[in-house]
């Protein structure tokens, strides 16, 4: 990459990424200032642009590259996106509105000093989950189910206090929040076919953030592996999912989402036969509910 400036920074998932040693699905580029007048100032090839959020996507030796602008965030609607302020604020003000400590790294391009406010480097090292203030799940619960995803990925647990704060929350839900994004995260997690996240979903009653009507199911997350084991649908995640939930939940679905638990519906009244393993799953699960 020879995109470098001394305000332009690697940052978040990457960072950690490589720290780890593994791969990272994306690379985030963060510039402390307006990154939209960076790319102007640097004459290169801008694809897209967006002024209220302070992004910029250029064409970069034959590559896309999305390059954000520092910024603040304030959530006037606890649950829902965030208002962007202050354009071009300082770098550490940028990392600070993130989820999680391991994700407010940032790596400057031009000499690869890395840049560590907020410890997440010895979190990572320590296989730590921290939340950076103790308003974060109040402000976007899906930081839940995003450490839930991190946990299953990584192996790493939830600090004492960040535990804490997700127990408080979890015992007192603002369940106006976006559902949209909820099921993102929801795909995100459940898409790693990772029978621990299944458990951790239902142990931890992060499955309370599905709606106030939600089924406590009585089956585990290696019996659905098992029966999703010759199952290579786009559905895989929503396997996992439905026996949490009934027709009239919050998620936002598909069609073919509904279907299923239409079918499951029918379930309860008409138990069919020559079940496949995942449709026997679900009914057991119904019929001791």
């Amino acid at each position: 990459m020879l995109l470098q400036d001394k305000n332009l920074y690697y940052v978040g998932g990457v960072v950690r990424d490589e720290i780890l040693g593994t791969k990272s699905f994306d690379t985030d580029f963060c510039y402390e200032g307006d990154a939209i007048e960076f790319a102007q100032k640097q004459g290169l090839n801008i694809i897209k642009t967006n002024e209220a959020f302070g992004t910029v996507r250029v064409l970069f030796e034959n590559k896309e590259i999305d390059i954000a602008s520092t910024r603040t965030e304030t959530y006037p609607k606890k649950g829902h996106l965030p208002k962007v302020e202050n354009i071009g604020c300082s770098l550490k003000e940028d990392l600070i509105r993130r989820d999680f400590t391991i994700n407010a790294l940032a790596k400057r391009t031009t000499d690869g000093e890395l840049i560590d406010y907020f410890n997440g480097l010895d979190d990572i090292k320590n296989k730590t989950l921290k939340v950076l203030h103790k308003n974060s799940f109040i402000d976007d619960p899906t930081r839940i189910i995003r450490g839930l995803k991190f946990s299953v990925r990584f192996g790493f647990d939830l600090n004492g206090e960040t535990k804490k704060l997700q127990e408080e929350y979890l015992n007192n839900i603002n369940f106006d929040m976006s559902y949209h994004r909820v099921k993102k995260e929801l795909i995100e997690t459940f898409s790693l076919n990772n029978p621990q996240a299944f458990d951790k979903f239902l142990n931890q009653k992060i499955y309370k953030l599905l709606g106030k009507d939600v089924i406590v199911p009585k089956i585990k997350g290696e019996d659905i592996k098992t029966a999703l084991q010759n199952y290579h649908g786009e559905n895989l995640w929503f396997m996992y999912v439905a026996p949490f939930i009934n027709i009239n939940t919050n998620l936002p679905l598909k069609k073919c989402e509904k279907r299923i638990l239409e079918w499951v519906e029918k379930l309860k009244t008409n138990k069919p036969t020559n079940n496949t393993p995942i449709e026997s799953i679900i009914l057991n699960n119904i019929l001791n509910n």
